[in-house]
């Protein structure tokens, strides 16, 4: 039977006694009319070779069921063969006529045995087995293991032994039935990286293709409409709109304003949009994942694709200087300002136009130039800010109040719509939104608001827990971990190794690993981590895991300037002294020469805290926190700057590896 009704993501399936019985080019007439793409003679033999092999190593099994070309939906991952036999998942990733075992290849089908176990409803709780076939390859022997989570390690082998591999398998695995049928008519909700997000609506996926089919992907999905329903009515009635959006981290806030930017970018349609971000590693490391994506895509130089690339994602800077230089009004209509949060108030823009743009009578602060620049359109512009709650960092960062004190004294032709979690002091501080606005009418939300972690896909409680960690609520904090910790593991040492050993064993396929720390961790030098060594962001998350420069190498430490908005699968946070934890709580810390200096400023502690509440989110899938035990001959160094906060760390039940 051809299931191909059900779910139109294989080239051919069927029971193995009917393989078995079909003819060579009956099979392979199949797979070529099924193909999306342009089948070439390589393909052609390839499929060939495959099919002449399996004919040979099945021929002993008396049921199961065979898959050719399973392509993970969504995401465009294909896996060249899929066995289900006894209710156990074989995924058969071939390289004909190679005769090495590649870690490439390990890691590429280790990579389909993750998305399907972490993303595929059929799968979750299913024996998945991936076997790597270089079809000239030297038999090698395998010892076969699963891991906790049901997926065996890689196996090994030839065009002569795939039968005997998968009787051993059988021979150790007991599973419930499950039919070809049923598994591939199986949901799949994936939750991708925000650089693969990027890289999907580049490609024209529309956001609920790439995003989980749950509450989360639904908030995402109910977000999105209701700034299109803003825009199309702003265009449609000749109006002006500011609309602010919140959210968890790692709730899609960056990925909703992406793809806004995507389907408003329409030339044609007089309705550009843009997305800005003074976020300069975030920008560069998209801008170039895209242009890498797009020049092996359609065969374009580096160069060309980033042209094409950098109309799409831009830094704010370079937007608000271009409209230093002119009073025209931008080409853009619509313009979606990532971590508007993050704009800087009116003494940082001042000294910075003054010292780099020679501008000496500059006053306003970055969110009101930046609403005065679309105000230049006279018929309809929209202003989308995507906000995140508690995660201002650095000195000038004006948090969300500018733009409100902006709107509330200017351009009162702009209507204001609000999250209706704009109220939370996360967001607004002591003062109320009232005392931000005045007498200004505005509008309240549910759908701007993104309440559901799309991040760590394996617990939607982490920024809960990380809340309450830094909020010092220990019962509630305890209460969330004792939940957090079976999906989502987050240990605790005092030994570096140890957490270096822990993320290296907790990665598999090409999932991410780095070290994480914060740019006031300077004494971190002490046990080899040096935060004031130089990084490229766009090689720290993008190049290889063998490039000394890759976050995998586990050498080179991110603060956290470089990971906010971006995200890595299990994390190493290197918690030093800058943050400590003592009987009056968290204490807050600037290492100058040879002494800890106390930051008494609320803004510098809420920047310090914020930092840290940043790294503790940046891991998808897991995260070790590494407290170092201090040495008594340091000054600089004492036990007692660290013990406390590693006992708090421990009070709220975090588990010690």
């Amino acid at each position: 039977m051809i299931y191909k009704e059900l779910c139109a993501v294989f080239n051919y399936s069927n029971s193995i006694a009917s393989f078995l019985a079909a003819e060579e080019d009956h099979i392979l007439g199949q797979l070529m009319i099924e193909d999306p793409f342009q089948t070439e003679d390589l393909q052609k033999n390839t499929w060939r070779t495959e099919i002449r092999i399996l004919k040979q190593q099945l021929a002993s099994f008396s049921d199961g069921e065979i898959a050719f070309e399973f392509t993970i939906p969504r995401m465009g991952r294909r896996v060249d063969v899929v066995l289900i036999i006894k209710g156990i998942i074989f995924l058969l990733e071939f390289k004909a006529g190679e005769c090495a075992y590649q870690k490439s290849t390990k890691d590429q089908v280790m990579d389909y045995a993750l998305d399907l176990k972490y993303f595929h409803e059929a799968s979750r709780d299913r024996t998945i087995v991936p076997i790597i076939v270089p079809t000239e390859a030297e038999a090698q022997e395998n010892a076969f293991s699963l891991m906790e989570d049901g997926i065996a390690q890689v196996l090994c082998c030839n065009r002569q032994n795939i039968g005997a591999v998968v009787r051993v398998v059988l021979s150790q695995v007991y599973a419930a039935p499950l039919s070809m049928e049923e598994w591939l008519a199986a949901r799949y909700a994936p939750t991708p990286t925000i650089i693969e997000a990027a890289q999907a609506l580049y490609r024209n996926h529309a956001v609920q293709d790439i995003a989980r089919s749950d509450a989360g992907a639904e908030n995402l999905t109910a977000t999105t409409a209701a700034i299109n329903r803003i825009i199309d009515d702003c265009k449609a009635h000749h109006k002006k709109a500011i609309c602010f959006v919140t959210g968890v981290p790692g709730a899609g806030k960056t990925l909703a304003g992406l793809n806004i930017a995507n389907e408003r970018h329409r030339f044609s349609e007089d309705e550009h949009a843009v997305f800005l971000s003074g976020n300069g590693p975030l920008v560069a490391v998209l801008q170039e994942a895209l242009a890498r994506d797009r020049a092996a895509a359609y065969g374009e130089t580096k160069k060309e694709a980033r042209r094409k690339t950098e109309a799409f994602i831009q830094v704010i800077h370079r937007f608000r200087d271009e409209a230093i230089s002119s009073d025209l009004p931008p080409v853009e209509k619509v313009a979606i300002f990532d971590e508007a949060q993050r704009a800087w108030n009116a003494h940082e823009l001042m000294k910075f136009m003054k010292r780099k743009k020679g501008v000496p009578d500059f006053h306003q602060s970055e969110p009101e130039f930046l609403i005065s620049i679309m105000d230049r359109h006279t018929d309809w512009a929209v202003i989308v800010c995507l906000v995140g709650g508690g995660q201002e960092i650095n000195t000038g960062e004006a948090g969300i109040a500018e733009w409100l004190h902006a709107l509330r004294t200017q351009y009162p032709d702009w209507g204001i719509h609000l999250s209706d979690w704009m109220t939370d002091a996360e967001y607004v501080g002591r003062s109320g939104i009232r005392g931000m606005l005045g007498d200004r009418d505005y509008h309240t939300e549910t759908a701007l608001h993104l309440g559901v972690s799309l991040r760590s896909f394996r617990s939607e409680k982490l920024a809960g827990f990380i809340k309450t960690l830094l909020d010092e609520d220990i019962p509630a904090a305890r209460a969330l971990y004792a939940e957090l910790h079976k999906t989502y593991p987050i240990v605790l040492t005092r030994d570096l190794a140890r957490a270096k050993a822990w993320v290296r064993a907790k990665a598999r396929g090409s999932e991410r690993i780095g070290l994480l720390a914060s740019s006031k961790a300077k004494r971190l030098r002490g046990v080899g981590i040096w935060v004031n060594a130089e990084r490229e962001p766009v090689a720290w998350f993008l190049n290889e895991p063998t490039s000394p420069d890759s976050s995998c190498f586990l050498e080179v430490p991110a603060t956290e300037f470089e990971v906010q908005g971006l995200e890595i699968d299990y994390a190493l946070l290197a918690w030093d002294a800058d943050l400590r934890h003592g009987v009056e709580g968290f204490d807050y810390f600037n290492c100058r020469g040879a002494r800890w200096q106390h930051i008494h400023q609320e803004q510098g502690q809420k920047y310090l805290k914020n930092a840290y509440r940043v790294l503790l989110t940046r891991a998808r899938q897991g995260l070790v926190i590494f407290v170092p035990a201090g040495d008594l001959g340091d000054a600089t160094r004492q036990a007692e700057y660290y013990d406390g906060t590693y006992a708090y760390l421990r009070t709220l039940g975090i588990e010690e590896i």
